[in-house]
């Protein structure tokens, strides 16, 4: 090797180890904690990295106000993973790489958080998904735990659970069609779990159809779903699709209860759906704006202040939880090192937060009560609050 390629060789090592060594440095150097939002700002599910990111921003503005953490102020750093996987991937490098986060609040939805999970463990990095659902986020199918992967969510099992034991008790019905998205594991696990309680409950399935996510005309299938005369459909999509199917649903006279879960939270739906449409329909959820609840009815007049009148939806009040719950790990941590952290995450018991007192089970779910929503002329009205 000549000595041009040599040197050409050191300043290329050096540049690389420098690189390495500033991958590693205290994302709380000085008078700031810089935690990292990768979220979906645009693209098809941008309504709920919006409203996520509107809840984080209320969140640190209360705790600066108040001082900080320790006398540190949070400092966010936003990105837009563009409801794409392998953005999302590309803003989790960056925002460890270049911006030396803490931790990382998104993705909103299981498969952009699930991108994350290689990097985060790998870089000690935390990544908490506000309302990534999916249990395999958490824990692979070995059964082992993604160290540094949490939620503020619940899981899917658990809404599926619910929407089956409301189905069978509250509405009475005996026979259920299942319409799933059928490229999305958020989908396909809720409706793995409706169908596995629904018929444990002692009620059947009539019809299990699936469609593909983007599809803009639903009414072959709806048709096949109708004529197997069920008494309630379960649609656990999210809202981009699903106003597109209850519009249709109801045009071609599929007139029972409907019902989903949290991915139908948006003001986008009433839009997709009409308000007409969507009565009688009903979700599970992470909250309700109409729930007495003080502590719920404290954010919501806060997030008013601040929003101009906006009332908050589900993902608003999950971004602004997500921030407290992390908050309050750093706190117990007494450091800005990530594993103690991480542990103190893990320990989190009884924190009450906006979408329910909260305890961290082992593998880094919450474990929190879910709250039942109906559609009445358009508005979510507050139905019941279903403990675990």
């Amino acid at each position: 090797m000549g000595k041009r390629c040599l040197k050409a060789f050191v300043v290329g090592l050096l540049s690389v180890l420098l690189l390495a060594a500033c991958s590693t440095g205290s994302s709380g150097d000085g008078d700031t904690i810089k935690i990292g939002a990768n979220l979906e700002l645009s693209g098809n599910v941008a309504s709920y990295g919006q409203s996520i990111l509107e809840g984080i921003k209320l969140a640190v503005e209360e705790i600066n106000n108040d001082g900080g953490i320790d006398g540190k102020k949070i400092e966010i750093v936003e990105m837009d993973n563009k409801s794409e996987s392998a953005e999302a991937v590309s803003v989790a490098t960056r925002l460890i790489s270049e911006e030396k986060v803490l931790a990382i609040i998104g993705s909103a939805t299981t498969g952009n958080t699930a991108a994350q999970i290689d990097i985060a463990n790998k870089e000690k990095v935390i990544v908490l998904t506000p309302s990534g659902t999916s249990p395999t986020l958490t824990v692979n199918d070995d059964g082992s735990v993604n160290e540094y992967i949490f939620r503020t969510s619940y899981i899917d099992p658990f809404q599926g659970t619910v929407a089956a034991n409301f189905a069978l008790k509250e509405l009475g019905v005996k026979t259920a069609a299942v319409y799933i998205d059928s490229a999305s594991d958020y989908s396909k696990g809720l409706a793995e779990a409706f169908i596995q309680d629904f018929e444990a409950g002692g009620g059947k399935i009539v019809a299990n159809e699936s469609y593909m996510q983007n599809d803009t005309d639903f009414r072959s299938t709806l048709t096949r779903i109708q004529s197997a005369n069920p008494e309630f459909v379960f649609i656990p999509g999210y809202y981009g699709d699903v106003g597109l199917i209850i519009d249709q649903a109801r045009e071609i006279g599929i007139d029972v209860p409907l019902m989903g879960a949290d991915g139908w939270d948006s003001p986008t739906l009433v839009e997709l759906a009409g308000a007409d449409a969507l009565n009688n329909t009903f979700i599970t959820n992470h909250y309700s704006s109409g729930d007495p609840d003080d502590t719920i009815q404290n954010f919501v007049e806060k997030f008013k202040e601040k929003y101009n009148g906006k009332s908050p939806d589900a993902f608003n009040a999950l971004g602004y939880d997500s921030v407290y719950l992390l908050a309050d790990a750093i706190k117990r941590a007494g450091s800005l090192d990530s594993e103690k952290i991480k542990d103190a995450l893990a320990s989190t018991k009884d924190l009450q937060l906006v979408t329910g007192k909260v305890t961290i089970d082992e593998n880094h779910n919450p474990i929190k009560s879910a709250t039942i929503l109906e559609y009445k002329d358009g508005e979510q009205v507050y139905r019941a609050k279903i403990d675990p």
